[in-house]
């Protein structure tokens, strides 16, 4: 049976890792990011080649006028949406006192991070909703959050604010959509080993190395497409509003 997934922000790290992970589930992918057409290309020749269809949007989630337009030419393309990845995300534009927060950077965190994927989901959601429910295809939405859903850094604020908020959203579409069969999940990345992260890699190598995670290591984009891809399988029945952390143990509570 066809099936059809979107991922937002799918041109590199978890998205791209996400992206292939679902084909793999035998997923046609709708692929999205912003101002990345090159590896866009590239990830669509990636799934093409492994037999899976794949087409490449370029858009601005925090952009409302295009949601839209996008669910409508992904239903012109793939027919149905059965399973979407709230993958999207910018970080702060600059770590420091917070303080010193600019409205631009925070206005950035929240208009991509949980305005922007809000209405998404909520576009994507109505059409799932309108579309004949089937018992042998499994559907689902997730949020990708962060461990700053979670534990605050001061250093980035807005950020940390713009998760949490994006945290709650999961919960509540889990509850609107869960009656109707449409499991939504949130994934709580905490180091992952991706372009967004690089410039820090050297501070938190130095902490990963004394303890900061239990698995003593960086995590890696195909980590959390393997949960991701679970949850889209529908191998976590029974389950609603759930988060999954993704992070070696880095939140756990230690004395």
């Amino acid at each position: 049976m066809k099936k059809t997934a979107i991922v937002s922000g799918a041109s590199r790290g978890i998205g791209r890792a996400t992206a292939i992970a679902l084909a793999a589930e035998g997923f046609d992918i709708a692929a999205l990011a912003w101002k990345d057409g090159e590896k866009l290309e590239q990830l669509k020749a990636d799934i093409l080649a492994t037999g899976r269809h794949c087409q490449v949007y370029e858009i601005n989630i925090a952009d409302r006028t295009s949601h839209q337009p996008f669910v409508d030419a992904v239903v012109a393309e793939f027919g149905e949406i059965h399973c979407m990845v709230n993958n999207a995300g910018v970080s702060v534009m600059q770590r420091g006192d917070l303080l010193e927060v600019s409205e631009e950077s925070y206005d950035r965190c929240f208009d991509t991070n949980t305005r922007g994927t809000f209405f998404l989901s909520q576009a994507v959601a109505k059409h799932m909703v309108a579309q004949q429910r089937k018992d042998d295809i499994y559907r689902s939405m997730v949020f990708v959050t962060s461990s700053n859903a979670a534990a605050a850094t001061v250093e980035r604020g807005e950020y940390c604010m713009s998760k949490i908020a994006l945290h709650m959203a999961s919960r509540l579409f889990a509850m609107r959509l869960a009656p109707l069969g449409i499991g939504v999940f949130e994934v709580q990345p905490g180091l992952i080993l991706t372009e967004m992260t690089a410039p820090s890699k050297p501070k938190y190598d130095a902490l990963i190395a004394n303890g900061m995670t239990l698995e003593p290591r960086w995590g890696l984009p195909e980590d959390v497409a393997r949960v991701i891809r679970t949850m889209a399988a529908g191998l976590l029945p029974y389950t609603v509003a759930q988060e999954v952390r993704v992070d070696g143990g880095l939140l756990i509570q230690r004395f």
